[in-house]
């Protein structure tokens, strides 16, 4: 089983900064697509960032321009780098990876989910 390590998050002021990192632990053949959701309270949960195995990207609409998605393949870590967040950015963030262990073996592992709060 892979599991995710996410590191990251915390209180910020609207206008602030934070960068959320995740990584997998364990043996991996491979890693196609890394990606962070959120869920704020009440709402479902819904994809903010994604970055494939060829680095091309896609955003939710509302952190276009804001957000940042990276992936370090030598590190298999995987950045989410935010930038004038907003309250309405407040939410639990988890970090999604899927891929391979061995060929033809996928697997599709979460996060734990860090909590990212903006306010004054």
């Amino acid at each position: 089983q892979v599991q995710l390590v996410e590191s990251g998050g915390g209180l910020v002021q609207p206008g602030g900064s934070l960068r959320l990192s995740c990584a997998p632990s364990g043996r991996i053949g491979s890693i196609d697509h890394m990606g962070w959701y959120r869920q704020a309270p009440g709402k479902q949960r819904e994809l903010v960032a994604i970055v494939r195995s060829n680095n091309s990207t896609d955003y939710a609409d509302v952190v276009k321009g804001r957000f940042t998605i990276s992936r370090d393949n030598a590190k298999n870590t995987v950045l989410l780098q935010m930038n004038s967040l907003k309250p309405e950015d407040t939410a639990v963030y988890a970090c999604n990876v899927m891929g391979q262990l061995t060929p033809g073996s996928f697997f599709t592992s979460w996060g734990q989910g860090t909590q990212v709060t903006v306010s004054s």
